[in-house]
């Protein structure tokens, strides 16, 4: 079962900058995407769509370089979510043709993915991909599960959100320093084997007095 956990970010400069740089990069491949897939539509109408082949990010990483700067799992979900509307309409003509981002919107978002530990919180802070530095974050309730992936946000009052999609049926155990848990087994297994040296003993006694 997927749940979504929402908490408030506060990023230093820095982080505030890459998180515009990402939200430019993101809005950029989509309207660039879309805008190619118009074209090529124009161009051959008469093809089925599931049969054309576009662009990838990584594709356009050749022409556009900076679009390395940012994470491209963040590109690979503008791409997934361009899909999704693209094919939305062709399959419900109400539901509209997908629309340009505007670089005016006040609200700007990215999704990345979790990604064998990529994205984690320790104290106070969570770290995702790409980004060097771990972010402050106000958790204000536990999270339980697995994180699947994130989405931080930017709202028109300039404050940051993340919200964190997590598997509930695989919960996600907490790090632990693993010399502390070699020293408790070899106390424990010294315990197991003084008791059964103890047993023993009370047996071998018994035997005697018989």
């Amino acid at each position: 079962m997927l749940k979504a956990y929402k908490y408030r970010l506060y990023p230093n400069e820095k982080q505030k900058q890459y998180f515009a740089k990402t939200f430019g990069c993101t809005r950029f491949i989509y309207n660039k995407m879309l805008a190619d897939r118009i074209k090529s539509y124009k161009e051959n109408k008469d093809l089925d769509i599931k049969k054309v082949k576009y662009s990838t990010p990584a594709q356009y990483k050749k022409e556009f370089e900076w679009l390395k700067e940012v994470d491209s799992l963040a590109l690979a979900n503008a791409q997934i979510n361009l899909n999704k509307a693209y094919k939305n309409f062709f399959e419900d003509k109400s539901i509209g043709f997908p629309k340009f981002k505007s670089k005016k919107s006040n609200y700007r978002n990215y999704t990345t993915n979790n990604q064998k530990g990529t994205i984690f919180i320790e104290n106070g802070h969570i770290k995702v991909p790409k980004l060097k530095t771990m972010i402050r974050i106000k958790q204000h309730r536990q999270l339980n599960g697995l994180i699947k992936s994130c989405t931080i946000s930017q709202v028109p009052s300039g404050k940051y959100y993340i919200s964190i999609l997590v598997d509930t049926e695989n919960i996600q155990l907490p790090k632990t320093n693993k010399k502390l848990v070699w020293t408790l087994a070899l106390k424990n297994l010294q315990y197991v084997l003084m008791d059964i040296d103890n047993l023993t003993q009370n047996i071998l006694e018994s035997l005697r007095k018989d």
